[in-house]
């Protein structure tokens, strides 16, 4: 059994190298801009650990802040996790027959997780759901104790984060890129960024990311066959 963990950990790892640059650096300004509103350390650490869903604990911040509103709390929530209905939709087929590890890999979820466990080739000789679990586990450790380092460290030293959320956008454009260079041909990158165009264009900046996913998801399970054919999804 230990040596089936270690061969998942070993392919697991190299994959989250580049997450990790991107969820330490930003868990590290969340738990620095948790403390310079009045929050230990502690406050940082345990909502990267519960909730884990880096946008929307920025905005449970202010909403600590804030006059009890429980209602306007949910919606704002669901709100901003949405695009994980998506996710999950996604991973239905991935997740089968893996027992009490989807309960899990369902809570660890995040968008890059996410991007990991559906792209990831992984060996036949590595087990399935080991692997997704190692990927689920390593990226929360990073932004855990990203969120856990900044929060300390924000009792010693202050600077202006504003800006910092930036890496997110970035780190979304490098696994964009990688996997297009996966594709032989571009089916998936062209409904995504046709869909989310459109989408801008027609629901505005605040609105269209819901809308997007429905219509890439609506247009995935329409060209499905051919995607498949072609190799654009694994």
């Amino acid at each position: 059994m230990k040596s089936i963990k270690w061969k998942a950990f070993k392919a697991a790892f190299p994959y989250t190298i580049p997450i990790f640059a991107g969820l330490w650096f930003l868990g590290i300004a969340y738990g620095i801009y948790m403390n310079v509103l009045g929050f230990s350390f502690w406050y940082p650490m345990l909502m990267s650990l519960t909730i884990f869903g880096g946008s929307l604990e920025f905005v449970t911040v202010s909403m600590l802040l804030s006059s009890f509103a429980p209602m306007q709390t949910l919606l704002v929530s669901l709100m901003i996790q949405a695009r994980h209905l998506f996710y999950g939709i996604a991973m239905l087929e991935k997740f089968k027959g893996l027992g009490r590890k989807r309960i899990y890999l369902i809570f660890g979820m995040c968008d890059e997780t996410f991007s990991i466990n559906y792209t990831a080739k992984i060996p036949e000789n590595v087990d399935r759901g080991w692997f997704m679990v190692f990927v689920t586990f390593l990226n929360q450790i990073y932004w855990v104790s990203g969120a856990t380092i900044g929060g300390i460290l924000g009792s010693f030293i202050s600077f202006n984060t504003e800006g910092l959320e930036f890496v997110m956008t970035t780190l979304f454009v490098v696994i964009f890129l990688e996997q297009c260079l996966k594709e032989k041909k571009h089916y998936t990158a062209i409904i995504g960024i046709v869909s989310s165009i459109f989408c801008l264009a027609v629901f505005g900046a605040d609105s269209f990311l819901i809308p997007s996913m429905i219509c890439i998801l609506f247009f995935l399970s329409i060209f499905r066959k051919p995607i498949e054919n072609a190799g654009g999804l694994i």
